[in-house]
């Protein structure tokens, strides 16, 4: 079986595959798009989204177990259809997309989200946005883009779900219904995209325990914390997400 031996991978993928264990099996996957960045410092962004997506396709299984019962049937209806056309649009364009393009588009939508509510979210008050089948579409076609490219799906989900205010066991939940159709949807295309070749999927399996880990650790945490709380955390967590993004995305326009 081929691996990755660089000692330098391990640093970054360690933590990468840790943090996204935690973020999807405990607060809705928001920090887990940073998996793909922190790989990508030692190896090709390509690369990296190639050896996470099985690992994320792991941790998808444990966490469909532990939420069976407890996720949003109306926003799976509104969702998965507009993800299914997204991933569609990726492959389509996969030979022409700009990766930092779209983590800057990922940076704007989840930083203005996140200010929108911190300041205007106090005149608002606490009032429950219900699920429309309009925005839903549209942000759930992003997600499904976002996350074919960068396995980046988190904020442009987080946008629609937050303001429904559902029970955080609920949220999470379907975050981890959504993402496991959409994850083994991407194994097809990135099967014959040509994805899985070379070291990638060693070097996945190499990181299962890692990922088992985090997810055990998410899991924890999740019962742990009150849903104020928990709010915060998410909205936190989206807010730090797209300052990574937009600063990854900046150091390259700078230097091209």
């Amino acid at each position: 079986m081929e691996i990755i031996t660089d000692p330098f991978f391990y640093l970054v993928g360690i933590p990468a595959v840790l943090i996204a264990g935690v973020s999807k099996s405990g607060f809705g996957g928001g920090l887990g798009v940073i998996a793909v960045p922190l790989m990508a410092l030692a190896l090709s962004p390509q690369a990296a989204a190639a050896i996470m997506l099985p690992i994320l396709c792991l941790m998808d299984l444990a966490n469909v177990w532990a939420y069976r019962k407890n996720w949003d049937r109306r926003n799976m209806m509104i969702l998965i259809p507009a993800a299914l056309l997204g991933i569609l649009i990726g492959t389509l364009s996969f030979s022409y997309l700009n990766e930092y393009a779209v983590k800057l588009i990922i940076a704007v939508i989840a930083i203005g989200f996140t200010l929108d509510h911190w300041f205007r979210g106090k005149k608002r008050g606490d009032a429950v946005v219900p699920a429309r089948w309009g925005k839903g579409s549209f942000w759930g076609t992003i997600a499904g883009f976002t996350s074919f490219v960068a396995h980046a799906g988190g904020p442009p989900v987080s946008v629609f779900l937050l303001p429904q205010r559902m029970d955080k066991t609920v949220f999470v939940g379907t975050t981890v219904m959504f993402f496991i159709v959409v994850n083994y949807v991407k194994l097809i295309p990135y099967w014959f995209l040509g994805q899985f070749g070379g070291a990638n999927l060693g070097t996945a399996l190499v990181l299962v325990p890692v990922a088992l880990l985090g997810t055990w650790l998410g899991l924890w945490a999740h019962d742990k914390i009150s849903e104020k709380l928990f709010y915060r955390v998410c909205y936190g967590l989206l807010f730090v997400t797209g300052v990574k993004l937009l600063t990854d995305a900046g150091l390259h326009f700078v230097s091209t």
